[in-house]
């Protein structure tokens, strides 16, 4: 299990990184992921390669993670318009969500390429975690970029 650690450690933890953009959130969830691989290792078949495994253990946790997370979204207002700091904050996260809602729109597998392209993996990397090759996750990319300049046009 160790090998299986330092080989895949580094693409999981780009996976989480790209799912969550918080570092301390994916090394967290990386470790996890790597928990519950060992617990569950009678579980793998062998029909997918390790890090298709990984990643599938990955991605729930990142979807359990959401869920703890959207009970414990308060958003304190009064706070938020003391500080210009904070209300700037507010503005730009506004503007990510609204570029993570129209992501969220595209079907599964543009949404992963979009996300972990957006944090840094190399087309290469995303076609080996999701199981394809690069020019696959370059043509899924590039199709991605322009339905979303679709969706801006229509608005």
């Amino acid at each position: 299990m160790e090998e299986i650690y330092k080989e895949y450690f580094s693409i999981i933890y780009k996976y989480l990184c790209s799912l969550s953009h918080n570092e301390n959130i994916a090394e967290e969830l990386a470790q996890e992921t790597f928990y519950r691989a060992v617990k569950n290792i009678k579980k793998y078949k062998g029909t997918c390669k390790m890090s298709t495994w990984l990643c599938q253990i990955a991605k729930n946790l990142w979807y359990t993670e959401l869920k703890k997370e959207k009970r414990n979204l308060d958003i304190d207002i009064e706070e938020m318009y003391e500080s210009p700091d904070i209300l700037e904050e507010y503005i730009n996260k506004e503007q990510k969500m609204e570029l993570y809602k129209k992501i969220a729109k595209l079907d599964d597998k543009t949404k992963e390429v979009i996300y972990l392209r957006l944090n840094g993996v190399t087309f290469k990397e995303i076609g080996e975690i999701l199981g394809k090759n690069g020019n696959w996750a370059k043509i899924i990319f590039y199709r991605g970029k322009e339905k979303l300049k679709e969706s801006e046009k229509d608005e």
